[in-house]
């Protein structure tokens, strides 16, 4: 009697162990793998946004055409200009009407900025201090503003001109002009070393006398 005992549980054994590793299998869950990340497109284009295209006009901002191509400021009013030939022109950027790579001594490059914004930015005391700032100079005060503007006309445009040199053995400098337009301002911007200003403010000067409304068109 025991050894039949014995040998019904030796057969059934091997069953029972085939009955837990086919459960085990049965049961056995594979976790869910995760979405695969999907790799960010190369385009070759920089993070700042193009401008968008006024209807009517090319987008600025975009190849050697966009030397006198018009661009709209926040009331719809426009502005031409012709560059020096030695200016290169650069890609344009959400914030930039226009962009040039001006050349300086020894082989260095100015970058030069056409911009526009709603209204007038603060006024003038808050846009020489916003340019003293880029250059770790301390801010100034109402009464010290004045002997540092000049102030020019144009094509019937009025430009209020800003010259401002950093400190340090090299410094770097700011020469720009502000215009009002409308409901908005315009600004005309070097930023470059104090030799490459220096180099190029003549060309600069002259190049502000080419800005000027577009001509009506003929009806």
């Amino acid at each position: 009697m025991i050894a039949r005992s014995l040998l019904a549980a030796a057969l059934a054994l091997p069953l029972l162990l085939i009955g837990c590793r086919k459960a085990t299998v049965e049961n056995y869950r594979i976790p869910k793998e995760k979405d695969a990340e999907m790799p960010l497109a190369s385009s070759g284009m920089s993070t700042d946004a193009a401008p968008s295209a006024t209807p009517g006009m090319n987008a600025p901002g975009m190849g050697s055409g966009m030397a006198g191509t018009p661009v709209a400021t926040a009331d719809g009013a426009g502005l031409t200009w012709t560059a020096p030939a030695d200016w290169k022109p650069k890609a344009g950027s959400a914030m930039r009407k226009a962009s040039f790579s001006v050349p300086g001594p020894d082989g260095t490059e100015g970058d030069l900025a056409i911009t526009a914004f709603p209204g007038d930015v603060g006024g003038e005391l808050a846009n020489m201090n916003r340019w003293r700032g880029q250059l770790q100079l301390p801010p100034i005060s109402e009464a010290e503003l004045a002997p540092l503007l000049e102030r020019v006309e144009y094509n019937g445009l009025k430009f209020v001109l800003f010259d401002i040199r950093g400190q340090g053995e090299k410094p770097n400098r700011i020469l720009g002009a502000s215009i009002p337009l409308g409901d908005a301002t315009w600004f005309v911007k070097l930023t470059a070393t104090d030799a490459a200003v220096t180099a190029a403010k003549p060309a600069f000067l002259a190049f502000l006398q080419t800005i000027k409304r577009p001509a009506a068109p003929t009806p």
